[in-house]
């Protein structure tokens, strides 16, 4: 099996050798036979699995993961339908391995389809999704209290702001200036109050079949007009996708935020040939483990929103959809912390990946299934 892998790399003398390449790679990876006895791992794999190449080769893997585990579901539906699959959100917990949150991906090996590499990754999106479900319940008090203490601060402010409109009628002209900065300055409190609302849990989603194309085709028109005046603006789409079940307005102030920021770390680290590239793409094997659910989410729809900007340091990438959390002068933070809950809301995730040049956001969508309903949630008028 490894002289298989070790083929593809040909054998010429300047070539790196094969079990270097492969040991040097720091995700897991496992290879197992038409019987899902493992046949090789590498250095990662090893670590990942507690044990030597010695002992766990020939060891089946129901005898190393939970038998309920959508790892082997996984597998098995690569080897059926001959091609990748990735899972999103598997939580895999034993005595001997511990507790992970973990992405796999499954495909079938180039020259024996009967047998099946498997990836696991630690990811930044599987943690965010294990932390988002475990810690829902506290989740919903804190929006609740922000909510609370929102609606309770609008009171008084106003009634701050009608004083100092009061006193502006009153006092000499050269202290004006005073009263009119109180004014604006309770203005701006009562707009950050607003923003902070957005994030209670009431249901806002009307939900209905949407074209993902109309909605990028509308954030682009926005953006050619306006902050992206002057910028590459590209977009890629695959014109087979079908519709999603969502949002319109939700969905365009997804998108919208994430081309905002995308101009925006463009213009600052390419000044001279900013370009934001917008993608969609349909991938069959994308999936979310979720608690309470029999069968993995499929997350099959893909937009991407690609900059050539500075990259994103690695100081932020942990807490990047986090509320508050921003680098730009006079910005609040909660542009990608909103867009992270109405990903969520519609059922989906997003993850991204950055390096000087090159930093995609992707949102990966369920699709609308023809054989079901097309129910509307959200608040009556």
């Amino acid at each position: 099996m490894l002289n298989a892998i070790k083929n593809t790399f040909g054998g010429g003398p300047a070539r790196p050798g094969a079990d270097s390449v492969i040991d040097s790679i720091p995700d897991p990876i496992i290879v197992v036979d038409e019987h899902n006895d493992v046949v090789f791992l590498n250095a990662a794999g090893q670590n990942f699995l507690q044990g030597s190449e010695t002992m766990l080769v020939g060891v089946n893997l129901q005898d190393l993961i939970p038998h309920d585990s959508p790892i082997l579901a996984v597998v098995d539906r690569a080897r059926r339908v001959g091609s990748s699959m990735t899972v999103h959100g598997v939580r895999l917990s034993t005595p001997r391995l511990g507790a992970h949150t973990v992405t796999v991906d499954a495909a079938p090996l180039a020259d024996r389809r009967d047998c099946i590499v498997i990836t696991v990754k630690e990811h930044s999106i599987a943690g965010k999704i294990d932390h988002a479900m475990t810690q829902r319940g506290a989740a919903r008090s804190v929006t609740a209290l922000a909510a609370m203490l929102a609606h309770e601060v609008k009171n008084p402010l106003s009634g701050i702001r009608g004083a100092a409109q009061l006193l502006e009628s009153m006092v000499p002209a050269e202290d004006r200036q005073l009263t009119i900065l109180i004014t604006e300055e309770t203005d701006r409190i009562v707009k950050l109050l607003d923003r902070m609302e957005i994030f209670s849990d009431r249901p806002h989603l009307i939900r209905e079949p949407v074209n993902i194309h109309q909605v990028l085709d509308r954030v682009l028109e926005i953006a050619r007009n306006g902050f992206g005046k002057g910028m590459r603006l590209i977009s890629n789409y695959d014109p087979s996708l079908p519709p999603i079940l969502g949002d319109r307005d939700q969905l365009v102030q997804i998108f919208l935020n994430l081309v905002k920021n995308a101009a925006e770390a463009a213009a600052e680290g390419s000044p001279g040939d900013p370009e934001i590239t917008v993608s969609t793409a349909y991938r069959h094997g994308v999936r979310l483990a979720v608690p309470g659910l029999d069968a993995p989410m499929h997350l099959p729809l893909v937009v991407s929103v690609r900059d050539n900007g500075n990259g994103i340091t690695d100081d932020l990438r942990p807490h990047l959809f986090d509320p508050f959390i921003t680098t730009k002068s006079g910005g609040s933070g909660l542009g990608l912390a909103l867009v992270a809950k109405l990903v969520s809301e519609h059922g989906g995730v997003i993850d991204f990946e950055s390096r000087p040049r090159r930093t995609v956001f992707s949102v990966m969508l369920p699709v609308l299934r023809a054989e079901k309903k097309l129910p509307k949630t959200g608040r009556k008028e």
